[in-house]
């Protein structure tokens, strides 16, 4: 397998995110969970989505992790590694974006390294070197209140200053707009200045491109799927990526039972609960059992058997920002947390153990723990249900033949549970 590109993701929806993005753009793609075992049987591919849970972990791990999936990509012959970060720069002043950059950008040599989380088809823009949510600056969007990376500053270049090692700079609008030349040329100024990363503006879909051709002549950049686009995008037109002339996933049905399960906090996923109430049963957890060790994951589960047969339900342990804080406040940040994840991950496995093999799951790091209990090796990306959530089939491992959809909590419209299940016959 020669690679013509290499991505490590640090989170599972992102990197299902990312997959898509690259599919859709041209690019035959695979996303595998955790660094592949190398008897992993992989079709012929353009790009690996290396999937890693090490958004909100201790940095030394998320760097050892990160560098160990770079070393795996650099050996099928990637000469451009992306580091995929989340569209709003999920991360506190101790990382882990920056630590993770530091050490890829010293383990390929790149004297300078282009950043942008911009992705302005789903609303994500960055100006003057401010992270917007839609119209809002992210400090004033509902990401302030992200249960484990509260977002409090817009300005990237501040941000990922507090983090990093080296001085970071800024790519401005202007300079972008003037095209490809002016760009490299204002990198060659910022690295012979000392500056080592740079925060890269982007509004419109067409900067991507640009930025994209300009990423290719590194050997890393970091970025949400906007930059993949435009890493896609330059690599087809040089001719670097083979042609897919169909997507490699199977569409033969799966059927059987189908279930969701939703972790996440968000606003837009609350949104989606309440629309799933109108045209499938939902349960909602107790998180006040759940942290306490009651069996409310075995109490779910008798719940949901009961009514599999029926047609698909839903799981949900959602709660609202202030629920949430509350809740953190009595029990701690990381122990309600992991409390609730490992529930979620229970309920996973008892629910492909009752025959299950169609599971929507909503929230990241829900997403996460769910993955690495069912012990899937990597997926093919199929049918985008929303922007940036694909259809994925399982290969390799006991669940081969299983489909899921992830998604990171504020993607997908208000029947998103709707809409996975009608692309997951």
């Amino acid at each position: 397998m020669t690679l013509a590109l290499g991505c490590i993701a640090d989170d599972y929806t992102g990197a299902s995110d990312l997959a898509n993005t690259l599919t859709r753009a041209g690019l035959r793609t695979v996303q595998t969970i955790g660094v592949p075992a190398d008897d992993l049987a992989l079709p012929e591919v353009d790009a690996v989505v290396v999937s890693l849970k090490s958004r909100s972990i201790e940095a030394s791990l998320a760097v050892t992790r990160s560098r160990a999936a770079e070393a795996w990509l650099r050996g099928r012959g990637a000469s451009h590694i992306l580091f995929k970060i989340c569209s709003t720069f999920d991360s506190t002043d101790a990382g882990n974006i920056g630590p993770v950059m530091d050490a890829l950008r010293a383990d390929s040599k790149d004297s300078i390294v282009l950043v942008t989380p911009a992705f302005p088809e789903t609303g994500r823009t960055v100006y003057q070197g401010n992270l917007f949510v839609g119209p809002v600056p992210l400090n004033e969007s509902p990401l302030k209140d992200h249960p484990l990376n509260p977002m409090h500053d817009s300005n990237l270049v501040r941000v990922l200053a507090r983090q990093s090692k080296t001085k970071v700079g800024l790519v401005d609008l202007a300079t972008l707009a003037r095209g490809v030349e002016a760009v490299r040329a204002k990198l060659a100024d910022l690295a012979g200045s000392g500056v080592g990363a740079a925060i890269i503006d982007a509004v419109f879909d067409r900067d991507l491109e640009t930025i994209g051709q300009v990423a290719l002549d590194h050997r890393l950049s970091v970025g949400a799927s906007g930059i993949g686009l435009g890493l896609a995008r330059a690599l087809v037109a040089a001719g670097k990526a083979r042609s897919a002339a169909e997507n490699a996933i199977s569409t033969a049905a799966i059927g059987g039972p189908a279930a969701c399960l939703a972790g996440s906090c968000s606003q837009a996923t609350l949104r989606q609960i309440a629309s799933a109430e109108k045209v499938m049963p939902v349960l909602h957890l107790d998180p006040e059992r759940v942290i306490a060790g009651k069996d409310e994951a075995q109490r779910a589960l008798a719940w949901t058997r009961e009514r599999l047969a029926k047609g698909p339900v839903l799981i949900a342990s959602s709660s609202t920002p202030d629920q949430v804080a509350a809740l953190q406040s009595r029990h701690g940040r990381d122990a309600a947390g992991h409390a609730i994840e490992q529930a979620m991950a229970d309920l996973a496995e008892g629910l492909v153990q009752s025959g299950v093999r169609r599971l929507v799951v909503a929230g990241g790091e829900t997403s996460g723990a769910v993955v690495d209990r069912l012990g899937i090796p990597g997926f093919l990306v199929g049918a985008e249900i929303a922007a940036g959530v694909p259809v994925l089939r399982a290969v390799g491992g006991s669940t081969g033949g299983m489909v899921l959809a992830l998604k990171s909590g504020n993607f997908g419209g208000p029947e998103f549970f709707s809409d996975a299940l009608a692309l997951m016959p």
